[in-house]
């Protein structure tokens, strides 16, 4: 690809393979859950947090069906944004979800840079000051923009070559972990401290956190080599080789760190978990993983989620301003994706940016599935029995997570409920406003709303 094409305004279709693609999902996916969630999810839920991964995945598995369906009937490089259009039509509930969607894309971007930053700084001892995490995920978000402005070939090159290292390394790590740990007996001894149904579900929250990443494979659908096979094939690889690979690290950490220890290390549980298991040697080896996976996950993830609101806005869904920026839409999504990373990395610590995540998360998925069920079962040819069972856990696992975040934190709710009232407010103002009725009009397709 030369250097006009790969600074093309389009999208570049067909410039992912199969393999491209789930490196793109599991590059997302791999680079925050397993390293900064391990420890929260501990926290929250004791001994038990393996299964919670386990739980997780479940859901996930029921959520991933509808995304299959529509990538299959619609592949599209807004993803989620066109699906939320296909069953909502041109109305608040598309743009506020897919609203949502974006901002928990962008807070996913935070938690990797953030886990980068708390990784990183395990080689020079800690971070006691508390300064050098932000400082050091700021700068990998930068770096992974000037990547992201080189085009697509590079970032499957760089995202495929991390993601195949990353992948080994952690495999690596669990099996090494178990192998060498005393014995593979859990410490259930505290289970009935943090052991409670809400905190079970409220850790299931976050461990779906971790497989989320298999969004980001709808986002790139148009780019994606025969969509209608490869986008649903993509997601269901990916989600499996997670759940593999969380399973594995989970219990890896559990046979070698203490409940407690689980907990104090929480920001870089596996990093801990290594000393004891391989040295210095493994703490060195986990980091430099980390490191890797963390990068190799920004990367995909801003590629992704500029591409998401450079769709969002020409299917006039959120305003535009250039503001004197030279270039196309979607180098201008890039630098606001940018900017708006970089603003959560600077100031959010690790437990509050997951909390938000979760709650923008689970609220548009199950707008999604809502979608599905109410607009779209003949159109994608689903079953109504799945979105109606993921709705189901999708409530059970957001209700969870609620309710311990009231008893902890109940700020970050706070944070979260607002942002949502924003976002509802100013986007029913936007889409009433009579300068984009001008603008819908002259570019009038001929997509009806059911």
């Amino acid at each position: 690809m030369d250097e006009k094409d790969a600074r093309s305004t389009q999208y570049d279709e067909g410039s992912l393979t199969l393999s491209g693609t789930v490196m793109l999902g599991t590059g997302v996916m791999i680079g925050a859950g397993i390293f900064a969630l391990t420890g929260q999810m501990a926290e929250m839920t004791g001994a038990l947090f393996p299964l919670a991964f386990l739980a997780a995945a479940i859901i996930v598995g029921f959520s991933a069906y509808s995304y299959i369906k529509m990538s299959n009937a619609y592949p599209s490089a807004g993803g989620i944004g066109m699906y939320l259009h296909k069953a909502y039509g041109d109305r608040l509930p598309t743009a506020f979800n897919a609203l949502l969607m974006y901002f928990s894309m962008v807070i996913a971007q935070s938690f990797l840079a953030r886990t980068f930053g708390s990784y990183t700084m395990q080689l020079f001892g800690g971070d006691p000051s508390g300064q050098m995490t932000p400082i050091l995920g700021v700068s990998l978000i930068l770096a992974a923009f000037i990547v992201n402005l080189l085009g697509n070939r590079l970032i499957q090159g760089v995202a495929g070559f991390i993601g195949l290292l990353k992948i080994g390394g952690i495999l690596i790590f669990g099996v090494v972990g178990i192998w060498l740990a005393d014995s593979l007996a859990v410490d259930f001894d505290h289970v009935s401290e943090t052991g409670s149904a809400s905190n079970f579900l409220g850790a299931t929250a976050l461990g779906i956190l971790a497989f989320k990443g298999f969004t980001t494979i709808t986002n790139s659908g148009s780019e994606v080599i025969d969509p209608h096979r490869n986008v649903g094939r993509a997601i269901v690889i990916s989600i499996a080789a997670c759940v593999v690979i969380y399973t594995l690290v989970g219990f890896s950490v559990a046979s070698n760190l203490s409940l407690s220890e689980i907990i104090e290390t929480r920001d870089y549980s596996l990093a801990a978990a290594a000393r004891p298991a391989l040295g210095e040697y493994g703490v060195w080896f986990t980091v430099a993983i980390a490191m890797l996976a963390t990068a190799g996950g920004i990367l995909a993830s801003v590629f992704a989620v500029s591409r998401m609101l450079a769709m969002l806005t020409e299917m006039k869904l959120v305003p535009h301003r250039h503001f004197g920026m030279p270039g196309s839409i979607q180098k201008h999504t890039l630098v606001y994706t940018v900017v708006l990373g970089l603003v959560l990395t600077a100031f959010f610590d690790l437990s509050r940016i997951a909390a938000l995540g979760i709650v923008f998360y689970l609220v548009m998925d199950i707008a999604i599935h809502w979608g599905v069920l109410r607009y779209l079962l003949d159109d994608v040819k689903a079953k109504s029995w799945v979105p109606v069972t993921a709705i189901i856990l999708d409530l059970l696992a957001l209700s969870g997570f609620v309710w311990v975040k009231l008893n902890s934190d109940p700020f970050v709710l706070g944070v979260a409920v607002v942002t949502m009232m924003l976002i509802a407010i100013g986007e029913q103002l936007f889409l009433g406003s009579k300068k984009r009725k001008q603008v819908v009009h002259l570019s009038q397709d001929h997509e009806h709303h059911h």
